[in-house]
């Protein structure tokens, strides 16, 4: 290998580096047996942060206007607790929030099923955590998804 694809392997990423080495990485999903367009495949990140965008700012609005009366310190904490419960109670119940419904997306497990109550409360957790949610695998899955055995896909 001499310098130019040596510095060409380092510009253009591991990932890239890999594939070059014959590694074969497949579309987002392919390894949990999802397609890879339409229905029932992996939500792209930008919707999923748009549905997020939407589920935060109804539950600031809950939270300044019914809860905090005003007081900016105690909006955040109840804003907080609302997308918890709001998060809990609809994707336990139909899988989805208003803001995924939204942007079309639902939250399954990993077989294709409706999440369980444990799974549900942790994902909402660790979710409500963020740092969790951040953290991402191939699959563009976030770790709160991980552990709790879900994947949000496509409707």
């Amino acid at each position: 290998m001499d310098n130019r694809q040596a510095i060409g392997s380092w510009l253009s990423g591991p990932r890239q580096a890999a594939e070059d080495m014959g590694a074969d990485f497949g579309y987002r999903g392919q390894q949990l047996g999802l397609p890879k367009e339409g229905p029932g495949a992996i939500a792209p990140l930008g919707r999923r942060f748009g549905a997020v965008v939407v589920d935060w700012a109804g539950c600031m609005l809950i939270a300044y206007g019914l809860l905090a009366q005003g007081n900016q310190q105690a909006m955040g904490n109840w804003a907080l607790g609302v997308f918890f419960v709001l998060s809990a109670l609809t994707v336990g119940t139909i899988g989805s929030t208003p803001g995924k419904r939204l942007f079309g997306l639902r939250v399954v497990s990993e077989d294709g099923s409706r999440l369980g109550v444990g799974r549900v409360l942790l994902r909402s957790l660790l979710l409500c955590l963020a740092i969790p949610a951040l953290i991402w695998d191939r699959d563009g899955r976030g770790l709160h998804d991980r552990l709790a055995k879900a994947i949000q896909v496509r409707i």
